[in-house]
């Protein structure tokens, strides 16, 4: 299997969050996250406006979906997923405490979805461990 069917999708939002903080699209300084991607008029007569960082969290919460599904394999490459999502945290952790535009609410949510696609994805890789081992004949652990 390809290493890079191994490569965590949560690193995504990661690249494409520092090249919108960092101004590399020609963007201006500043918060890009409170800027406003559509507005919808709804039924009630409000305006529903889709912010940039609203956008970007909704991303991140489908690549987890999918990252979930991807634990649920089995076999040698599930362990280098485990420990590149472990990587891919590190790297969310060590920038939100030590780079000024990693001080956001937006940064920080993503920072946790790379938590929780770390954590579930060791919890289902052990439970599913747990379900192909035989203890003895008649266990049903």
């Amino acid at each position: 299997m390809p290493l890079f069917v191994n490569i965590p999708l949560t690193i995504a939002p990661l690249i494409v969050y520092n090249i919108i903080a960092f101004g590399l699209l020609g963007t201006d300084p500043g918060n890009p996250w409170i800027l406003p991607v559509s507005t919808i008029p709804l039924p009630s007569d409000a305006r529903w406006s889709l912010l940039l960082g609203d956008l970007m969290i909704a991303v991140a919460l489908f690549l987890l979906f999918f990252e979930i599904l991807k634990a649920t394999r089995v076999g040698r490459g599930s362990v280098v997923d485990h420990i590149l999502s472990a990587l891919v945290f590190v790297v969310y952790l060590v920038e939100f405490l030590v780079v000024r535009e990693g001080a956001t609410s937006v940064f920080f949510i993503l920072l946790l979805i790379s938590l929780l696609d770390m954590i579930a994805g060791f919890t289902v890789a052990i439970h599913s461990a747990r379900r192909d081992i035989a203890f003895g004949p008649g266990d049903q652990s």
